[in-house]
């Protein structure tokens, strides 16, 4: 069977293209560039992959670029957190680099357009900024300050330099036109002042090259062949281009821009996480609802199905909002190919088998995942109780229940058919404990004698399963797009999106590690938490075995 061939997005496209013209040299150069002011999330994750696995496919190289030309925002946290969810996502990077390693360079650069008579300082305070800066049907008004002699921008500009001005006082601005149809074209910032402290630079530097200026300037000193970015920079590429044209820089990245990522439930804006962490309504970045990575990979993400759900997502020019599910569809084929099975139970209701050997022990054989021959088997301990969970239970069955009833007979996964005999409630009504006999010849839940049972349910001994804290996580916002409209997001928080309960697992899991994955039969796939220590076990629910909410919207 011919292998299918996969059609090139618009990007390889570019680059096929370029590559067959004799372009760059014929190299592939990407980046990937982020501003060290937050924690990457799963839209940064896309970019990741689209440049590293570019870089890949046409052997190229990938730098990463910290974009750290704001210090009010930026810190070391960020950085070592950017450079662990790259490795972690499966990228490792050509080189390193920082914008504020060129910030002589830049500097260099702002002074040659000056002497070339295309950046001029000006004073204008922010509203006259604005009012001088015209309207999307208007054209803008030059500043005042525009035709100042060469000579008196370049001694201001190093000036502002030397910190011989307050913040806000002077800004060098491009000289292009006023009248451009283009907002971005109107005589753009490029400098500022800023007298605070650089978290590499310390106080080296006053004033702090704006991004437009920056970023092109970094991709052309790095050689990068194809500046990738998103949508929202589309209007921004002629002042990228314009400003390394007219300095003729030594290359000239091409700047290509694709559709973002947006997802339903989620909020992809480092703005909005920033406020979701500072006012707590979430435990930290990596809360495992966020959509950071940190908060994926600390819920049981794995970086294959990351990548797995980046290729579905695919590259496209045109904006869509991506249903969550898929990112879901993603980690549940992954983790079906690689979790071990155990047996979880969530919300225990003890079972007395009454006509078991008290103190006696089984050892019963379970497959630890049909998906995998290789994971082996192990052995789980059946004893006199158990606990099941209390959902499997209905006193008054409905229609077609399967599950444990009075006088109905269920399988226990790997072990017996029992039948409930008597259910026993507390003063207030209460279940507390239900009893039940089992047929000693189904050892195994086979059927002795051929009769059906058609209910199957999971177990854990009562005497020598561990307890454990289960910590389930639900989609933290309570519509598919709480960026839009005129409410507060924050007012859209799931009040359900975590809670935590205490379950029963089987001792299997006693020596389970931080990091690891676990499909619970019959409940999910569940990964143990870095809260985790040796006498009190912690799993976060990574995703459910089945997609409830698709069946809530439905009924909907």
């Amino acid at each position: 069977m011919e292998e299918e061939i996969k059609s090139l997005n618009f990007i390889e496209q570019i680059i096929e293209n370029d590559l067959a013209e004799g372009k760059n040299e014929k190299r592939v150069h990407t980046r990937f560039p982020p501003e060290p002011n937050g924690y990457l999330h799963i839209g940064h994750a896309k970019s990741i992959c689209l440049n590293g696995g570019l870089a890949k496919k046409y052997k190229g190289k990938f730098n990463l670029r910290f974009d750290d030309t704001n210090p009010e925002t930026e810190d070391e946290e960020y950085v070592n957190s950017i450079r662990n969810d790259v490795k972690w996502l499966g990228f490792q990077w050509d080189g390193e680099y920082n914008a504020s390693d060129y910030f002589q360079q830049l500097y260099d650069y702002a002074v040659k357009l000056i002497k070339l008579n295309k950046a001029f300082v000006c004073e204008l305070t922010a509203e006259q900024m604005r009012e001088y800066h015209g309207t999307a049907v208007t054209s803008g008004k030059e500043s005042p300050f525009r035709n100042r002699s060469i000579e008196e921008n370049l001694d201001l500009f190093e000036r502002m330099k030397n910190g011989e001005f307050p913040d806000g006082k002077y800004l060098l601005r491009a000289k292009i036109d006023m009248a451009s149809p283009n907002m971005h074209f109107r005589d753009p910032a490029l400098y500022r002042i800023r007298k605070k402290h650089h978290y590499r630079t310390g106080d080296q530097w006053n004033i702090y090259p704006m991004y437009d200026f920056a970023h092109g300037l970094s991709d052309a000193i790095e050689g990068i062949t194809h500046s990738i970015c998103t949508l929202e920079f589309e209007v921004h590429r002629p002042l990228y281009e314009w400003i390394n044209n007219t300095l003729e820089t030594p290359s000239r990245p091409q700047q290509i821009e694709m559709s973002r990522l947006n997802i339903t439930y989620t909020v992809m804006s480092k703005r909005k996480l920033m406020q979701l962490v500072n006012e707590k309504h979430v435990s930290g970045w990596d809360d495992p609802r966020m959509p950071t990575i940190s908060g994926l990979r600390r819920r049981g993400y794995t970086p294959e199905s990351i990548r797995d759900f980046c290729e579905r997502v695919g590259i496209s020019k045109r904006e869509n909002l991506i249903d969550v599910s898929l990112l879901e569809f993603s980690i549940r084929e992954d983790l079906n190919k690689k979790a071990p099975r155990v047996m979880g139970v969530l919300n225990p209701l003890k079972v007395v088998i009454t006509n078991y050997p008290e103190g006696q022990v089984e050892e019963l054989e379970a497959v630890n995942n049909p998906e995998d021959e290789s994971a082996g088997k192990r052995i789980v301990p059946f004893t006199r109780e158990i606990y099941i969970e209390q959902e499997d239970f209905l006193e008054v069955p409905a229609k077609k229940w399967f599950r444990l009833a009075p006088g109905a007979e269920v399988r226990l996964r790997y072990a017996y058919f029992i039948t409930c005999q008597e259910v026993i409630k507390d003063a207030n009504g209460k279940i507390i404990e239900l009893h039940c006999t089992y047929d000693p010849a189904s050892r195994g839940g086979n059927s002795p004698d051929g009769r059906k049972v058609k209910g199957t349910l999971h177990w854990v001994s009562a005497t020598k399963g561990i307890p454990a804290e289960v910590r389930l996580y639900d989609r933290l916002f309570t519509t598919e797009t709480p960026d839009g409209g005129d409410v507060d997001f924050k007012e859209l928080i799931n009040p359900n999106s975590f809670q935590v309960i205490k379950s029963v697992i089987e001792p299997y899991l006693a020596n389970a590690k931080a990091g690891q994955s676990f499909q619970f039969e019959r409940m999910g796939y569940f990964c143990v938490d870095k809260d985790s220590t040796e006498k009190n076990l912690v799993f976060n629910r990574t995703v459910t075995l089945k997609d409830t909410w698709a069946k809530i919207a439905d009924k909907n």
